[in-house]
């Protein structure tokens, strides 16, 4: 069953390119009401300010909760931290994390080790393409740019797909020898029910992490 759009995936594009031409991201928290619609919502605006909304469309970015609360709106001070990073929250609703959610995804970033260990527990060989945000943004720190393919407008999808594989499988290979300093470094934690300024700190969290993220997919770094 496709989740319809608002619930988490990127609406342009959806449904209407090829499985080869769309590199699904899935961003996968508890109760998909906090860390994952921010997380998701922030890489979606950081990759159209990369980008452009047309040229991002081969990245879609969607994201559900191992408890999701099917349907629910995200929580408010949620909302308020995507407002200030100036990233969209309209029209969000929750989703549980399917099997088919796992099975579409190219890449799974989660909040936690304990989310990473139930989405690769879920099986569909996802355990290559599974990561926290955090071991992501530092495993892709230490990839060379020059070893992946370079993305170019000619391109189909702009280069961005092949690209995207790529640095997924470069990450993987790493991921034995790039060890972190210690486990706690790879979490991002549950704001559910903290004060604003507490979302706010686990805002800038993920928006820290995402940047080279979203620099890594595309070849554009941020703006200065």
């Amino acid at each position: 069953m496709m989740a319809p759009l608002g619930r988490g995936i990127a609406g342009p594009g959806d449904g209407s390119l090829p499985s080869a031409s769309v590199f699904r991201i899935l961003h996968v928290s508890t109760g998909n009401v906090c860390r994952s619609p921010i997380t998701e919502r922030l890489h979606r605006h950081a990759l159209e300010l990369r980008l452009g909304a047309a040229r991002s469309g081969g990245l879609l970015v969607e994201s559900a909760g191992t408890w999701g609360h099917e349907g629910a709106p995200m929580e408010t001070h949620a909302a308020t931290v995507l407002t200030d990073y100036g990233a969209d929250p309209a029209g969000f609703l929750g989703r549980e994390l399917l099997d088919e959610h796992v099975i579409r995804a190219d890449l799974v970033l989660t909040a936690t080790r304990d989310h990473r260990a139930q989405v690769i527990s879920m099986g569909h060989s996802a355990g290559l393409r599974t990561f926290t945000l955090k071991e992501f943004n530092r495993l892709v720190r230490a990839i060379d740019p020059a070893t992946l393919p370079e993305p170019g407008p000619d391109l189909p999808d702009g280069g961005l797909v092949e690209r995207a594989r790529a640095l997924v499988g470069a990450a993987a290979a790493l991921r034995g020898w790039l060890l972190a300093p210690n486990p706690e470094s790879d979490e991002v934690y549950d704001p559910y029910g903290a004060p604003i300024t507490f979302f706010r700190s686990i805002g800038d969290e993920i928006n820290q992490a995402l940047d080279p993220v979203v620099t890594a997919l595309t070849g554009v770094p941020a703006r200065a």
